[in-house]
């Protein structure tokens, strides 16, 4: 399909909705991603909102998910389908489960645990918190991510700065939680429910339909 021009983010969350992943920049398949359905004047306005400001909007109003997806890039899932790609992604394992079994670091559980802890955490106090801050302790922002790649953490929206005279400026900071606290049963009732593979295969079924100009290859790179 050709995604349709997107200028508001109520048009944003309808389409997360309608096809179900939508990539935030370039993706493995050639006009399928956020980037290419926005027009040029609302990626840096000079007056009003953009795409970067659409993001937190978008998460609540479309109630999806929202994170480091796509081969370590951002992108939306929609809650409908999020359970699906984060068993395929998890390979079936809860997080405990895959610490036990020496597939996940001692970095990752660190972040996890002290989110899974506190339910909902702004990145900046996640860091903090989770031990990495000062010398010697680098990476959070890869660990992060591996987290979101793997289906364990999302975004659930961006806050901002606020001035003297109440006006937000800056860029947004992510507010991160576990799929599990922020969906609640809607997300752990339906996240182990098939196999890995059986939710790979219906993820790999729908984007066949919703793109059916894209290879096999070209698919796996958004199925990951």
């Amino acid at each position: 399909m050709a995604l349709p021009l997107v200028e508001h983010e109520d048009e944003l969350a309808e389409l997360i909705n309608e096809i179900g992943f939508l990539p935030f920049f370039q993706s493995s398949v050639p006009g399928f991603s956020l980037k290419d359905c926005v027009p040029p004047e609302f990626w840096f306005p000079e007056e009003g909102d953009g795409v970067w400001e659409w993001k937190g909007p978008a998460i609540q109003l479309s109630g999806c998910a929202y994170g480091k997806f796509f081969k370590n890039k951002a992108g939306f899932i929609s809650r409908e389908w999020f359970p699906d790609f984060a068993n395929h992604r998890r390979d079936g394992y809860d997080f405990d489960a895959r610490y036990d079994d020496g597939l996940a670091s001692f970095k990752e559980k660190r972040i996890f645990d002290t989110l899974a802890a506190e339910g909902t955490m702004l990145s900046k106090e996640l860091r903090k918190r989770s031990g990495f801050v000062g010398e010697g302790k680098s990476g959070y922002d890869t660990t992060l991510t591996r987290l979101q790649m793997r289906g364990y953490i999302i975004t659930t929206d961006f806050e901002y700065a606020v001035d003297s005279k109440g006006n937000f400026y800056g860029w947004g900071i992510a507010r991160y939680a576990t799929p599990e606290a922020h969906f609640g049963g809607d997300f752990t009732d339906r996240v182990y429910i098939r196999t890995p593979a059986e939710s790979a295969r219906r993820i790999m079924e729908h984007l066949g339909k919703l793109l059916p100009q894209a290879t096999q290859e070209q698919l796996k790179g958004i199925l990951g």
